[in-house]
């Protein structure tokens, strides 16, 4: 039930992120206020995402996500009343965004830290593989429902099932029931008498002493810096193709989802037939050529199968990406690792997407595409370098700079 929960959301999240970026279209051409979007929706992630893993690590997994998941939905119902009364504006639109990528950035940690919990070590990429495949099939039912009740009933109707789904999401977990875990629980209980920002802290202290951690963030970082320009400045793009609609921008990104979907599929087989880090620059260098070959695109025709192929180089980046960060992480840390994994995509996302959207705003879309492709290229060249981490390696030690960090 959890599993269809998640999905449940995760469509509204996507169908949510369609409606926003077509009404900031709708409203203004800027590519830099189109682009702001995609900031306002990941900024808030880069700014809680630690606080967020550490109270995931220190509060009842359960109620914590039951009350992220109520403020998103409180959320979907301010938007939607606004949107329904006419007084949305472009600054409006910004705030309620930001204001939804709070709860996001409070509900991914502990849903990736509850994952681990569901299935046993070993199945543990699977799950993973799973996990993708549902997150990314939600990237193409939601754009292909936002889009259609565009075109059909108008953006409000998006924001009037967004917020109906998210608060029925809500009330779905509250369901859930947890299977108990002593161990889990001791940690909880000794985490709380740390208290929050101790906790934070010895979270740091780790990442700062684990070499896999740092080198998996920090290409983490350079992917999602360089690769967020595609989803920032899509809807622009999509407006600049023959015939560009609303349909074309959902389009466009149902492509990307099938293309992340058909990936995960394959995911088992390359993961045995290449190692992990020319998995990671392979797929990181296709996403940049695709990002180019968008870029160029003469009409939808051409644009939607290079999405497809997109999705699949984006998935299989991402997805070996997240599982060498998991598998370099123990379960006293998970949360709080995972926050800081959800900072490195989310500050890099926010801090490429006005970037990018300003190079756009002083030449073109295309121009700031090709750019991002170029610099993204070289910058995951240039991280092949870096150590890989073994994924039949026990997680991490407790670094020495943190003694008390782990229970008794």
């Amino acid at each position: 039930m959890l599993w269809c929960t998640w999905l449940i959301a995760n469509v509204c999240m996507w169908m949510n992120d369609v409606a926003v970026a077509w009404m900031m279209t709708a409203m203004t051409t800027s590519p830099v206020w189109v682009a702001l979007v995609q900031t306002a929706s990941t900024l808030p992630v880069f700014l809680l995402g630690l606080p967020s893993g550490a109270l995931a690590d220190i509060l009842d997994r359960r109620r914590y996500f039951i009350a992220t998941q109520f403020w998103v939905a409180a959320v979907a119902v301010v938007l939607c009343a606004v949107v329904l009364s006419g007084a949305i504006t472009p600054t409006l639109l910004l705030v309620l965004t930001f204001a939804n990528g709070i709860g996001l950035a409070m509900r991914w940690p502990v849903f990736a830290a509850i994952v681990p919990e569901l299935v046993p070590r070993a199945q543990l990429p699977a799950a993973l593989a799973l996990n993708g495949v549902s997150m990314n099939a939600s990237r193409i039912v939601g754009p292909l429902l936002a889009g259609a009740l565009i075109a059909g009933a108008g953006s409000a109707s998006v924001f009037v099932l967004n917020a109906v789904l998210s608060v029925v999401s809500g009330f779905l977990i509250m369901r859930w029931r947890r299977a108990a875990d002593p161990a889990q629980a001791s940690e909880a209980m000794h985490a709380t008498r740390r208290g929050l920002l101790r906790s934070m802290g010895e979270g740091l202290r780790f990442v700062a002493g684990s070499t896999r951690m740092k080198a998996a963030l920090a290409r983490i970082f350079l992917f999602f810096f360089h690769s967020t320009a595609l989803l920032a400045l899509l809807p622009l793009l999509a407006r600049g193709l023959h015939g560009g609609a609303a349909g074309t921008f959902t389009v466009l990104l149902a492509c990307m989802g099938a293309g992340t979907v058909a990936a995960a599929l394959l995911l088992p087989s390359l993961r045995q037939a290449l190692p992990r880090g020319v998995l990671v620059t392979g797929s990181a260098l296709l996403q940049s050529a695709t990002m180019l070959a968008v870029a160029l695109s003469p009409s939808v025709y051409f644009a939607a199968p290079v999405m497809f192929v997109a999705g699949m180089a984006w998935i299989s980046t991402a997805n070996a990406l997240i599982l060498s960060v998991q598998m370099a992480l123990p379960d006293w840390v998970r949360a709080r690792g995972m926050s800081m994994y959800q900072m490195a995509i989310m500050g890099a996302s926010a801090a490429g997407a006005a970037l990018w959207g300003q190079l756009a705003a002083l030449s073109s879309v295309p121009a700031s595409l090709m750019c991002a492709a170029a610099a993204g290229a070289l910058a995951m060249l240039l991280a092949h370098r870096l150590p890989d981490a073994d994924p039949n390696a026990a997680p991490d030690a407790v670094p020495a700079a943190a003694p008390d960090a782990a229970p008794n």
